[in-house]
């Protein structure tokens, strides 16, 4: 691939022939042509969350929260690519029409790599979940799916937001994130410096937020001393969207826009996504910015569109047709995403459904045809959709069965024109469907316009986060009818985050709940599939699920004391790694052996089923012996592994000895410690969730130290 260097050699020629005035115009994201020069206008604002985003149809896969669930990088790597292949298929079609607006372009500010730290935040569906280790593997894997590694960069990837960004939404453009070192190093940044050092991201988004008191896109420390020094960064940096207006508006850091902009130019924030980079203009005039700051900014933004091929003639992804956007290979990618997605999170012996038996079935609730409960945010426009009422109706209708649909409720409130008496009336239609069914599947939960970003369109909560994790509005009651008439009921939840029944999770007659999350365009055929043991269902928690928010921190304390699942007291409800199958499994025979500078772990998995499954081996290690390390465990490892009936397989993972370092208070990685427990299973070594799978995780103790803390064999 062209490197940094190279590329930057390029655009030094490009941008030295630029005017002053040429060179402000491309700091913003909305680059315009520079006709004498034969460079066309380019934005460089597009989306690729979970598929190509906004800019008409692309295959939509799971939100990125249900993708994480799926615990395999090969899996995000894969999406990657499709994504990639499809947004080069758009910007060659728009290249030929001349059409070169928002969400045209090939650089996509995706991923999102934040710490999904306090489940009432209503972004954190965008992101990979509360682990820093399993969203640094999923992201840098899905970087590289994005980025590719040909000659020129296939898409340019973006790690937002940058850095200790996770809510509240609407304080999003005052808010300052108080962290402290220890807390920055082990949680916050790993993710961030992963996708820099290892998969060479070419973009960082910054974000609005204050880190300890100074705007992250004009943080000294961390675009400078930490993303370029002491990581080596060598692409480009981005605002998130109006986040440079915030630093004088909302932050009151700088007295004006042109002040901004000239400490960004310093400090290194090259892309203004906004409306304030003619303010260069003033800030030239008064002194605060030289010719040369702004240049470097622009070398840096065009070292970009250089390493994509843009000025190239031998750019392979030129050639990348319309025909393959959209496709039936990456239709069946994204069933299969959907299907590796879903967490299966109880099970009373009563899942797959079998057709022969089964003749009627109810599908009820306010997200059984519900496209935006498939979407979730910043997605793309499916060429079909299956919703879960399509899929299951479809395959009972199939075998001679019978489906019945109630909506039973709205999602969040009734419309004020319809009043009581149609709520009750709506309720009554779904008691009269799951009376007339052998079994009733009740599909509620949450939908984009209820947890998402600040500022939304159709956001009914205005700042997009939630006040707690409850069902929203008349969704409980309907359940509770419904369980009343004595049938059995599987629920399933769609839902970018953690939910609670409030109890009813322990109901006899709720026989089985499945976490859908935001599914996709053909998610309706997936729940299908596993409803009725065409595949067994795979998922695994990347969040803890809480009883409710009295088990949970303040939600502006960024302390990460009492959060996520290493440092939690809570007696949760399910908890992170957790997931069901149709089948067992087990391990045996583990041995764990440090060499040099890996941990190498070995044992055997058996299917002890007569059913297919996928299961995911979950390496944790406990230290103690130390102040330093988490309270609980933390995740080292994670493998997704296929296992046909009674299979026996070998598994093999190799760990970095550096995984075993702590994190001090001054944020340095040390080994420290004296007890080292290795917990190998298929959940984290939870008592609720061994009690719940079954097996406990094997665990092997490593004792002895060196004098430098280095854990010996």
């Amino acid at each position: 691939m062209i490197t940094h260097q190279e590329a930057r050699q390029q655009a030094t020629k490009i941008v030295e022939k630029m005017t002053l005035a040429e060179k402000i115009g491309q700091i913003n994201f909305r680059a315009p042509a520079i006709t004498h020069l034969n460079i066309p206008e380019y934005n460089y604002w597009n989306e690729a969350l979970h598929g190509v985003a906004r800019a008409g149809v692309a295959t939509v896969f799971p939100q990125a929260i249900g993708m994480a669930a799926m615990f395999d990088e090969k899996m995000l790597k894969e999406i990657g690519e499709v994504i990639a292949t499809e947004g080069r298929a758009k910007y060659n079609q728009y290249v030929k029409q001349n059409d070169r607006d928002i969400y045209k372009g090939l650089t996509f500010w995706s991923p999102n790599v934040n710490l999904f730290r306090d489940p009432r935040w209503g972004r954190g569906q965008e992101t990979y979940g509360e682990d820093p280790y399993l969203t640094a593997r999923l992201g840098v894997a899905f970087i590289e799916g994005l980025q590719g590694n040909g000659k020129y960069l296939k898409l340019a990837a973006c790690a937002k937001h940058f850095a200790v960004h996770s809510g509240p939404e609407a304080d999003r453009h005052s808010f300052n994130a108080a962290v402290n070192q220890k807390d920055l190093w082990e949680f916050y940044l790993p993710a961030f410096e992963a996708c820099v050092t290892e998969a060479d991201v070419e973009s960082v988004m910054g974000a609005y937020n204050a880190v300890n008191g100074t705007p992250a896109v004009v943080n000294h420390t961390l675009l400078q001393d930490i993303l370029r020094e002491q990581w080596g960064f060598l692409g480009h940096v981005v605002s998130d969207y109006g986040a440079l207006e915030d630093v004088h508006q909302h932050h009151q850091y700088t007295s004006d826009a042109a002040e901004t902009m000239s400490l960004a130019m310093k400090i290194g924030c090259d892309l203004c996504a906004g409306n304030i980079s003619d303010a260069l203009n003033d800030a030239i005039s008064r002194h605060l910015v030289t010719e040369e700051e702004i240049t470097q900014a622009v070398v840096s933004l065009y070292a970009t569109r250089v390493r994509l091929g843009m000025f190239a003639e031998d750019c392979s992804f030129d050639e990348i047709s319309y025909e393959e956007n959209d496709s039936p290979k990456h239709h069946a990618i994204s069933l299969a995403a959907a299907e590796k997605s879903m967490v299966l999170l109880k099970n009373e012996n009563f899942l797959p459904l079998s057709t022969q038996k089964i003749k009627n079935i109810a599908v009820i609730g306010p997200n059984a045809r519900n496209l935006e409960a498939l979407q979730g945010n910043y997605f793309g426009t499916s060429s079909q959709y299956v919703t879960f009422w399509d899929g299951i109706r479809t395959e009972i209708e199939k075998n001679g069965g019978r489906a019945f649909y109630a909506l039973g409720s709205h999602l969040y409130k009734e419309h004020a024109e319809s009043g009581l008496s149609k709520e009750n009336e709506r309720e009554s239609e779904a008691l009269i469907a799951a009376k007339h069914a052998d079994v009733a599947v009740v599909c509620l939960g949450l939908d984009p316009t209820i947890e998402g970003e600040q500022g939304d369109s159709g956001n009914v909560y205005g700042s997009g986060d939630k006040y707690n994790l409850s069902l929203p509005g008349r969704q409980k009651q309907l359940l509770e009818k419904i369980l009343a008439q004595g049938k059995p009921v599987v629920v399933v939840l769609a839902a970018g985050s953690a939910l609670s029944l409030d109890g009813l999770e322990n109901h006899p007659n709720l026989r089985a709940i499945i976490q859908a999350w935001y599914p996709g365009s053909f998610g309706g055929t997936a729940l299908a599939n596993i409803i009725f043991g065409k595949v067994s269902p795979s998922g695994k928690l990347p969040v803890t699920f809480y009883k409710d928010t009295s088990q949970l921190p303040d939600f502006n304390d960024y302390s990460m004391q009492e959060r996520t699942y290493q440092n939690t007291k809570a007696d949760v409800l399910y908890p992170f790694g957790y997931g069901l199958t149709y089948g067992q499994a087990e391990i045996k025979e583990v041995t764990v052996q440090i060499e040099d500078d890996l941990v190498k772990i070995s044992g055997q998995m058996k299917n002890v089923s007569s059913v297919n499954i996928q299961e995911v081996v979950q390496v944790y290690l406990k230290i103690e012996g130390t102040s330093l390390a988490p309270k609980n465990h933390k995740l080292l490892s994670f493998k997704r592994v296929s296992l046909k009936e009674n299979e026996i397989q070998n598994f093999a993972l190799e760990i970095p000895v550096e995984q075993l370092k702590v994190v001090d208070e001054k944020g340095e990685k040390v080994f420290d410690g004296d007890k080292f427990t290795f917990y190998i299973g298929f959940s984290q070594p939870d008592e609720r969730s061994v009690t719940l799978m079954g097996q406990a995780p094997q665990q092997i103790l490593v004792e002895s130290l060196k004098k430098n803390k280095k854990p010996l064999a």
